[in-house]
C-alpha cells in the first residue's frame, strides 16, 4: 500500500511520529515529510533520521496556508499533532481549541484541495464522554474527520479516526515520571482505584498502518488492548517506594471509556479491534457488515475490561521502552 507513496505525518518529531516514521522508512516510500513547528526537535531528529527519502518542514497545522504548501503531491496524510497534556489544555483552553479543532480542520481542508487519498487522524480515549478540555476538544476533532467524508464532494480523499488509549513511555506518560521521582522514596498516586488502557508505541504504529489498508472512510477504529492499576504500574516502577495518595488532579477521571452505550450501537467487533460507524446516509454505500454486533448496553471501559496487566507484565513492558 505504501509503495511508491509520500506520507506526510503532522506532529512528526513526537514519539509517536518518530516511531512510525522508522517504521514506513523500512517500506518502499518515495518519501517521508515530518511536519511540525520545533526547529530544535527537528533538528535533534535530523542527526537520527539520515535516510535520504525524509524531509522536514517547520509549520503549525494552525496555518492553513503552509499546510497547503506541504500537502502538495502528498498521498497519505498521519495526523498527530496535538495539544494533548491534560493540565496544560485546561490553563490554556484558548490554545487547545486552535490547535486540536481548528488545526483538524485546517488539515481537512488542505487535503481534500491537494487531493490527499487517505488521512487517519490520532485520537484518545478521552475523547469519550470528555470531562476534560483535552478530551473536548480531540472528540470535537473527531466528529470533524468523521463528517469530511461527506465534505468531500467529487473528490476521492478518505479521512478515518484511531482511538486508543495510554501510551507505555509516550511524553508526557507517567512512565518517566515515576522513573525519575522513584529516587525519592515516594510515588505519588492520584487515587489507588485509578486504571487506564494500555498500549505500546510498536502496537500503536502497527494499529495505524492496519487501518490505513482496512479503512473506507469515516470510522472510527478502537483496539482491543488491557488495563493496568495506577498502584499496580507504581509498583512495577518502583517496588521499595512508598506510595502517597495525592487526589485526583482537574480534568482527570477515575475510569477511561474508548466506546459507550450510544456508539456501540452502530459498532462492529472484530477478533483485535471494533469499528465505530458513523451515523451518516452516505455510510449505508459502505457499511461493513462483517464482524459481530454488540449487545445492548455495552461499554468498552478501562475499569470493565477483560484483559488486564499483571506486576510483572508492566514491569516487563516498562524496562522496554
Amino acid at each position: 500500500m505504501l509503495q511508491g507513496k509520500i506520507v506526510l505525518v503532522t506532529g512528526g518529531t513526537g514519539s509517536f511520529g518518530k516511531k512510525f516514521i522508522r517504521k514506513v522508512l523500512t517500506e518502499d516510500v518515495k518519501k517521508v515529510i515530518v511536519f511540525s513547528r520545533d526547529e530544535l526537535k527537528q533538528y535533534e531528529m535530523k542527526q537520527e533520521f539520515t535516510d535520504p527519502r525524509i524531509r522536514f518542514f517547520i509549520g503549525d497545522v494552525r496555518d492553513k496556508d503552509r499546510l497547503y504548501r506541504a500537502f502538495d503531491g502528498v498521498d497519505i496524510v498521519i495526523h498527530a499533532a496535538a495539544m494533548k497534556h491534560v493540565d496544560a489544555c485546561e490553563y490554556n483552553p484558548f490554545e487547545a481549541v486552535k490547535t486540536n479543532i481548528h488545526g483538524a480542520q485546517n488539515v481537512i481542508e488542505a487535503a481534500i484541495d491537494r487531493k490527499v487519498e487517505k488521512v487517519i487522524a490520532l485520537s484518545t480515549d478521552k475523547a469519550a464522554s470528555p470531562v476534560n478540555l483535552y478530551g473536548a476538544t480531540k472528540l470535537a476533532s473527531d466528529k470533524l474527520f468523521v463528517a469530511a467524508n461527506s465534505y468531500v464532494g467529487d473528490k476521492d480523499t478518505k479521512f478515518s479516526v484511531v482511538r486508543y488509549g495510554n501510551v507505555v513511555g509516550s511524553r508526557g506518560s507517567v512512565v518517566p515520571f515515576f522513573k525519575k521521582i522513584k529516587e525519592t522514596g515516594k510515588i505519588p498516586v492520584t487515587d489507588p482505584r485509578m486504571t487506564r488502557f494500555w498500549i505500546t508505541l510498536d502496537q500503536g504504529v502497527q494499529f495505524v498502518l492496519d487501518n490505513l489498508e482496512r479503512m473506507q472512510g469515516g470510522e472510527i477504529f478502537v483496539p482491543k488492548i488491557p488495563s493496568m492499576n495506577i498502584v499496580d504500574l507504581a509498583k512495577a516502577i518502583a517496588p521499595d517506594c512508598d506510595i502517597e495518595i495525592i487526589g485526583i488532579r482537574p480534568g482527570e477521571k477515575l475510569h477511561e471509556a474508548m466506546i459507550l452505550e450510544d456508539d456501540a450501537r452502530h459498532t462492529r467487533e472484530f477478533d483485535t479491534y471494533y469499528v465505530i460507524q458513523p451515523e451518516f446516509s452516505w455510510w449505508s454505500e459502505k457499511s461493513i457488515e462483517t464482524g459481530e454486533t454488540l449487545s445492548e448496553g455495552f461499554k468498552y471501559t478501562s475499569d470493565m475490561n477483560k484483559d488486564w496487566l499483571s506486576v510483572p507484565e508492566l514491569q516487563k513492558m516498562v524496562n522496554e521502552v
